[in-house]
C-alpha cells in the first residue's frame, strides 16, 4: 500500500514565479501580528468608600493577597490613584464593570477606570 503524497512546501518567498503555463503565481506574505493593546486598571480614591472594601475589591476581582491589596489601597489612599493590573482591552473593561456594578450594590461611590499603557 503506497502512502498518500504530501502537498509540496511553498516556495521560499522571491520574485513571481511563472506556474509552466503562463499564469503568474503572486508571492505569499505572511501577516504580521502585533500583540494586543494592553490597558491598565486604576481605582480612584474617595472620601466615602470604606478602606476595607477597597481592599477586598483587590482581592475578589484582582486576585491580590491581604498584603497587596493593603498596600495599593494605601497608595489609593495617598495618592489619589492605583494601578490594579494591566491586562487586554476586554478583560480590563471587564473588571471595571465587575468593580462598579459592586461598588453600586453595596453603596460605594468608588470609581474604577481603564487607561492604555
Amino acid at each position: 500500500m503506497s502512502s498518500p503524497s504530501r502537498p509540496k512546501d511553498p516556495a521560499p518567498p522571491g520574485p513571481p514565479q511563472e506556474d509552466g503555463q503562463g499564469t503568474v503565481l503572486a508571492e505569499r506574505k505572511t501577516a504580521k501580528v502585533e500583540p494586543p493593546r494592553m490597558f491598565q486598571v486604576v481605582l480612584l480614591n474617595d472620601d466615602f468608600t470604606p478602606m476595607e472594601f477597597v481592599v477586598m475589591v483587590l482581592q475578589e476581582f484582582f486576585q491580590r493577597d491581604l498584603e497587596s491589596a493593603t498596600q495599593i489601597m494605601l497608595k489609593i489612599h495617598h495618592e489619589g490613584r492605583g494601578v490594579c493590573g494591566v491586562y487586554t482591552k476586554d478583560v480590563a473593561a471587564t473588571k471595571v464593570e465587575l468593580v462598579l456594578t459592586a461598588a453600586r450594590r453595596s453603596g460605594h461611590p468608588l470609581q474604577c477606570t481603564m487607561e492604555a499603557t
